[in-house]
């Protein structure tokens, strides 16, 4: 029996698992032992660990609510944008193995760290602040996406979006601040199963059932959302995605914390390839929502983000509604944690222990989850300001992948890159984005596209000029049994 309204029961089960989620936290702190414990879990994950928790933080708010928003919206667009992601960390599965291996020969265990040992405390705290920034934007997009299930939840009794966005914000600073990478990633795992039953199989089932079949929905279905279509910001989002999986800083950090090369490699590409499989499943969830929920979600709900919860909402019995949201909010919850942590990270680790070497352990660690207080406040204030997760993740990720992207690479592979390059080409990408955005984007043109173009000339540029006179130390990989 269907119904339109959560019950009590749906409220319980979501209460539930938000409060298990903080005993996990605080359960796992015990493992905790120094820093390297804190972020890197002791460089101690297997490929099923490390697959279950790239595929839990690939698939977040916003490349589940967000996307699937997208597609309600926009329709093929969902596709378009998803696709360069998937290819990306299909080739970052690639190199995943060479930086595991760079991790462990060198004690690295950050973009920043490896950008300290080639080029100095200059690019290195340049791609700290890049980090941060990224990283707290994405935090936002993922409370934006959660205060919105909570508002649909608790509408009723007058928990607002923005009372949503607090308790996200809360929940997700205690088991971050607590646990660390531990914590973070055994959430993850079950999350991740959490994920695949109550939302990628539960929720399309249901839908196709509600509206009696493939064949009844191929029939209604508006042919305007499946017409395969580009334009200029489609292909702004196509770059970005693609340059940003170069450079994203929480999967570096997965590589560092495998237990090796091999574990590393396998455990990306498991987690890559199940996420290659949601990319159809959200894509349909986001279009078979307006034969179920109908056209006005926006207007009911002040965001599309709500497509997949309303349709959620709509097609399962009570109980289930619960499960269902609840793994949801699992999926916001673990990338979440994963970006909080990574920018704790870089704050801590990368900017304060550059600037202060002499700091000590207790002090770091005692500063990490200080910082996971702090950080979250600023995603909070993101989140209340722009209140739609897919346009807050391409707003941090576009400047991320123009500065970053190019250099992370060239950090890792090419010998000749240098410092002066790095920073050139850092500096050059985000100040071209940044002004190409200010303009407007001209001819309609996303402009991760341009900032890439002018971070690899400039790096590309002054790293040959400066090569000779300046080089750089080239960190070379254990060699392959």
């Amino acid at each position: 029996m269907n119904h339109e309204q959560i019950t009590g029961l749906d409220l319980a089960i979501v209460g539930i698992y938000l409060v298990v989620m903080v005993v996990v936290g605080v359960i796992t702190s015990k493992k905790i032992k120094n820093s390297d414990d804190y972020y890197l879990a002791g460089r101690s994950f297997g490929p099923i660990v490390l697959m279950a928790t790239v595929c839990a933080t690939i698939i977040g708010g916003s490349g589940l609510m967000g996307r699937a928003g997208v597609a309600y919206s926009s329709g093929f667009k969902a596709i378009m944008t998803a696709i360069p992601y998937l290819l990306g960390m299909f080739i970052f599965s690639g190199i995943a193995g060479k930086i595991s291996d760079i991790g462990m020969k060198y004690n690295i265990g950050s973009i920043p760290e490896l950008f300290e040992m080639r080029f100095g405390k200059t690019a290195k705290l340049i791609i700290s602040a890049l980090i941060a920034f990224t990283m707290m934007g994405t935090v936002a997009s993922q409370i934006t996406a959660t205060g919105t299930i909570i508002n649909m939840l608790g509408g009723e009794i007058g928990l607002s979006y923005e009372i949503g966005a607090v308790i996200a914000c809360i929940v997700f600073m205690v088991y971050t601040a607590t646990s660390g990478l531990f914590g973070v990633v055994y959430t993850d795992v079950l999350q991740f199963f959490m994920l695949l039953i109550f939302v990628y199989i539960l929720i399309p089932t249901s839908s196709l059932i509600h509206v009696g079949g493939f064949s009844n929905f191929t029939a209604n279905l508006d042919s305007s959302l499946v017409k395969p279509y580009i334009d200029g910001n489609i292909v702004g989002d196509i770059v970005t995605y693609l340059v940003f999986t170069m450079a994203g800083a929480e999967m570096w950090q997965r590589a560092f914390s495998a237990k090796d090369r091999k574990s590393a490699k396998k455990g990306m590409f498991l987690g890559t390839a199940v996420y290659g499989v949601t990319i159809i499943l959200v894509f349909f969830m986001g279009i078979v929502a307006h034969q179920i929920v109908g056209d006005d979600i926006l207007a009911q709900y002040g965001t599309t983000d709500a497509a997949v919860p309303a349709l959620a909402i709509k097609v399962l019995p009570a109980g289930l509604t619960g499960l269902a949201l609840a793994g949801m909010l699992s999926v916001m919850m673990s990338t979440a944690d994963s970006y909080l942590l990574v920018s704790v990270q870089t704050c801590v680790r990368d900017i304060g222990k550059t600037v202060k070497p002499e700091m000590h352990e207790k002090t770091e660690m005692k500063l990490s989850r200080i910082f996971s207080i702090i950080l979250p406040i600023g995603a909070l204030i993101i989140a209340l300001y722009m209140q739609n997760a897919y346009n807050i993740l391409m707003f941090s990720w576009s400047f991320y992948a123009a500065a970053a992207g190019i250099p992370a690479f060239a950090a890792l592979y090419w010998k000749k890159a240098t410092k002066s390059g790095i920073i050139a080409g850092m500096i050059g990408g985000f100040v071209v984005c940044v002004g190409w955005k200010l303009l407007g984007q001209p001819f309609g043109l996303g402009a991760a596209l341009p900032g890439t173009i002018a971070c690899a000339v400039a790096l590309i540029c002054v790293s040959l000029i400066t090569c000779k006179k300046q080089p750089s130390v080239y960190l070379e990989s254990a060699p392959q049994l």
